[in-house]
């Protein structure tokens, strides 16, 4: 049997296809399946299905394209503030490696610098990158917190996600208000008590605050 190689496989391997060939391809396997699934790719209302989901899919794992360092270099700064900085309810989407449904929810970021700060909206966008992939809740959230204590070397840093899973909702135990949390505590926010206990205080709060 031929061995399947995964989009992680080409990531690590520096061997991501042109865009135009990955879509066309992709495009071929939907239609493959539409058929398998009982259905004519063939009629009016599915013809052009196959490439939609291809081009749908490339946007929603553009994430494995992107690199943590060039998201984030460009907006580091040298700062004397020693604060708690938070930046709560970051809308995300993504897809849950187990059966490509979505799961979608809010994430929470908090740090306390040590001497550079990272830019607001690079916060949020590191956590497009990691959405954008294939991912499970857990590493998603590791993923975010570890990148940041990388790139600024912070006191701590909290993440906390939130999401409601639709391989949960629509089928199996089919629970439609469930959720689940998620958080990695790292440095200060692991260590101390008081300081984990301010940030969740303050990301449970619902409204802008102002």
């Amino acid at each position: 049997m031929a061995k399947i190689t995964t989009p992680h496989d080409l990531h690590d391997l520096g061997e991501l296809p042109g865009e135009a060939e990955r879509q066309s391809r992709m495009a071929e396997l939907v239609r493959g399946m539409i058929a398998e699934m009982g259905e004519n790719p063939d009629r009016d209302g599915l013809l052009r299905t196959p490439e939609r989901v291809a081009q749908a899919f490339a946007e929603l794992t553009e994430g494995y394209r992107m690199d943590p360092k060039e998201v984030l270099n460009d907006a580091l700064f040298d700062v004397t503030y020693d604060e708690m900085v938070i930046v709560k309810d970051i809308e995300m989407f993504s897809l849950c490696e187990h059966h490509l449904l979505p799961f979608f929810g809010k994430v929470h970021v908090a740090y306390i610098p040590r001497l550079k700060v990272v830019g607001l909206s690079k916060i949020a966008r590191l956590v497009e990158m990691f959405a954008r992939r294939l991912q499970v809740q857990e590493r998603l959230t590791n993923q975010i917190a570890q990148t940041l204590q990388e790139a600024i070397d912070p006191v701590g840093v909290g993440v906390v996600v939130e999401a409601r899973h639709l391989c949960m909702m629509m089928r199996g135990v089919e629970k439609q208000h469930s959720s689940a949390v998620t958080s990695a505590m790292l440095g200060a926010f692991r260590e101390n008590l008081q300081t984990r206990e301010e940030f969740l205080s303050l990301v449970s709060r619902r409204g802008n605050g102002v």
